[in-house]
C-alpha cells in the first residue's frame, strides 16, 4: 500500500480517540470545562457506564451564542493564543480538543446561556457533523449530552469495557474532586 495523507475527517476521528479513550474521558474533560467555566455545582449523569448517555450540567459562565460553533472546531480555545501563553496557563484544559472530540465519537448536544444572554443555544451535533442549532430558554451554565459513544466507530465500541466495570471508574474519577457534585433525581450514576 502506497503512503497517502488521510482525509480530515480520519485524522479527525483518530485524534478524537486520543482524546476520548473511554466513557470516563468524556466525564473527565467535561468536568474540567465546567471547573475552568467558574461552575460551582456541576451534576453528572451516566446511563449503561456512559456509553448510552453522560450529562454533565454546571452552572458556570456559559458559552455566549457566536461561539458555540467555534467552540467545537479543534484546537479552538478562550484560554491561550500564543506559544508563550502556555507558560502561564491556569486552568485545567487549554487545548481546545475536548468538544470536538467528543463529538467527533458520539452524538454531541449542549445547551449553554451566559449570565447577559436573554436566551440560550441548543446545539447538536452527530460525529463531527452539526444537526440542530437553535435559541432557547435555559439557565445560566451549560449541559453537555453525549450519546451513544463510538457509534460510528465500531472498533473503539467493541474494546470498551462492559457497563458494569465502566462505572467503578467514571465513579472515581469525578468523587476525587473536592468540591460537591450533585446527583442527578434519578439516582443513577
Amino acid at each position: 500500500m502506497s503512503i497517502q495523507l488521510l482525509d480530515n475527517e480520519t485524522i479527525n476521528k483518530i485524534a478524537a480517540g486520543e482524546v476520548i479513550e473511554r466513557p470516563a474521558s468524556i466525564v473527565k474533560e467535561l468536568t474540567e470545562n465546567a471547573i475552568d467555566a467558574g461552575a460551582s455545582a456541576v451534576t453528572i449523569e451516566i446511563r449503561d457506564g456512559g456509553q448510552a448517555l453522560i450529562r454533565v450540567t454546571d452552572n458556570g459562565s456559559g458559552i455566549p451564542a457566536g461561539e458555540v460553533r467555534e467552540a467545537f472546531v479543534r484546537h479552538a480555545t478562550s484560554k491561550i493564543r500564543t506559544a508563550e501563553d502556555l507558560n502561564g496557563v491556569q486552568s485545567l484544559g487549554f487545548r481546545g480538543e475536548a468538544l470536538s472530540s467528543i463529538a467527533a465519537v458520539c452524538r454531541t448536544e449542549i445547551i449553554t446561556k451566559t449570565r447577559s444572554a436573554l436566551t440560550g443555544i441548543r446545539f447538536l451535533i452527530e460525529g463531527g457533523t452539526e444537526v440542530l442549532f437553535e435559541e432557547i430558554g435555559a439557565p445560566e451554565g451549560t449541559t453537555v449530552i453525549a450519546r451513544d459513544i463510538f457509534f460510528h466507530t465500531p472498533v473503539r465500541r467493541k474494546f470498551l469495557k462492559s457497563p458494569p466495570q465502566r462505572r467503578p471508574t467514571c465513579r472515581s474519577w469525578r468523587s476525587s474532586w473536592l468540591f460537591p457534585i450533585r446527583r442527578s433525581p434519578s439516582g443513577s450514576s
